[in-house]
């Protein structure tokens, strides 16, 4: 259940590989004690399962952390585009949309909400609050590219799953810890993931 006077921030998680990202920034939100408003598509799910061996909801709490979780996170149906995150009278901290698949990036820059996902991502902009989109795909057409500036120009900001090497990265985590640690930047949360530039030396891990 979301607790706290800090409005929630809405996550959503698309088909879009990189579904390993979604899921340690939910961790890391958790940890920090930031609410939650979880939303994942059908097709979300098929790559949490494919990506990062998550089969359902109950198997997603216990990576995150069963006590962290219920402390933090609400889970809403993409389907049901009636849920308090597709309202603008409902408060948030923003949004993420992470992986964001080139589908539901092409929905939000053209305004068609289909889904609880693209209305919030909708709602998000319309009220000027934090939207960012991770999208994961490579090469990039043309369409792709005008729908990105297009969001852009909205308000929201771009944030492509595309991790630097400049803190020496050993292992897959580092990566993914590196793409995390910039949504968290974005978001206003501290975090301790990845050394900054000009740091001495990389800071590793996190968790308490």
């Amino acid at each position: 259940m979301t607790t706290g006077r800090i409005p929630p921030v809405v996550i959503a998680i698309t088909g879009a590989s990189g579904a390993p990202y979604a899921v340690r920034l939910v961790e890391q939100l958790a940890l920090a004690k930031r609410p939650v408003s979880l939303i994942v598509s059908s097709h979300g799910w098929r790559l949490l399962g494919m990506e990062a061996g998550i089969a359902d909801i109950t198997a997603l709490r216990s990576r995150v952390g069963g006590v962290r979780w219920d402390a933090a996170v609400t889970v809403y149906d993409d389907a049901d585009r009636g849920a308090a995150p597709a309202s603008g009278s409902a408060r948030s901290s923003g949004m993420v949309v992470c992986p964001c698949s080139m589908g539901t990036l092409a929905a939000i820059a053209h305004g068609t909400s289909r889904s609880l996902i693209e209305r919030a991502a909708d709602v998000t902009l319309k009220e000027r609050r934090p939207l960012l989109l991770v999208p994961r795909e490579t090469p990039l057409s043309v369409i792709h590219l005008e729908n990105m500036l297009r969001v852009s120009r909205a308000g929201a900001i771009v944030l492509p799953a595309a991790p630097g090497f400049y803190h020496g990265p050993t292992r897959i985590d580092d990566l993914i810890d590196f793409i995390v640690a910039r949504v968290l930047d974005h978001l206003g949360v501290d975090h301790r993931l990845s050394a900054r530039w000009g740091d001495a030396a990389p800071r590793r891990g996190v968790d308490a």
